[in-house]
């Protein structure tokens, strides 16, 4: 007996695969599919939640950036100690943003939340303390990238901090294989099936393009991030912090 909020999307043979995108019918299952698609998910959202414990400081804004049914937000919201903040988070998803509205205030915290439906690119980025980017840079065109972070590093305050969270690619055949095999038996041991799997990786292929993570911390550099590391990997699941 399946849950009607467990995704089956990609259960039945599709004729064609169209391409990924957050509509209504991902929305109703995405947070499981998020929990049995991305390695390590949990660690990376409550690892957010404690960066904003840290790195917060009182009277500035909070970014989360494609923030879909809110769990970055959330998390923020519980950690962040300093006064006079706000999370400022953005989605392109009308659904998403509904639903995330609707998750943001199922939960009271002395820190105001804003949804916004928005275009990332086109958000004024200001004041900022902190700016997640979790699992959302991937789905921006890759000549656009490096304009993004530029802007989200101008936005910042010095000893600001931003996590951005990518699927990677390793730019040797060899581990990329492994990697995505890994990740595949991961899905698979948490009951997709590989028509599932292999719909699922063909709908991401044109509108997720990975990146290497030498490519990654040289775009953090060029925008002005003085501390990149990545802290965080699981098969082909990569989070950085970068700090101003």
């Amino acid at each position: 007996m399946h849950h009607s909020d467990t995704d089956l999307i990609y259960s039945k043979a599709h004729k064609q695969v169209k391409d990924f995108a957050f509509d209504a019918q991902v929305v109703e299952v995405f947070p499981d599919m998020i929990a049995r698609s991305v390695p390590g998910y949990n660690t990376i959202i409550d690892t957010i939640g404690r960066l904003s414990q840290q790195f917060v400081q009182k009277n500035t804004n909070i970014y989360d950036l494609g923030c879909s049914l809110g769990a970055a937000t959330l998390a923020m919201r519980k950690g962040v100690n300093a006064d006079n903040c706000q999370i400022i988070g953005v989605d392109n998803s009308a659904d998403m943003v509904k639903r995330c509205k609707m998750h943001v205030d199922a939960f009271k915290g002395k820190t105001p939340v804003t949804i916004v439906e928005g275009n990332i690119q086109d958000i004024d980025i200001n004041n900022a303390s902190m700016v997640v980017l979790n699992f959302t840079l991937q789905f921006i065109e890759k000549e656009q990238r490096q304009a993004l972070l530029n802007k989200i590093s101008q936005g910042m305050l010095p000893g600001g901090l931003l996590v951005l969270s990518e699927k990677i690619a390793k730019g040797d055949n060899k581990i990329d294989e492994l990697l995505i095999d890994l990740h595949h038996k991961f899905k698979r041991d948490n009951g997709y099936s590989e028509l599932e799997v292999a719909q699922k990786r063909s709908a991401l292929e044109k509108v997720m393009l990975t990146d290497t993570i030498e490519v990654h911390t040289e775009r953090l550099t060029n925008a002005g991030f003085n501390h990149i590391s990545p802290w965080f990997q699981c098969f082909n699941f990569t989070s950085f912090v970068a700090i101003k």
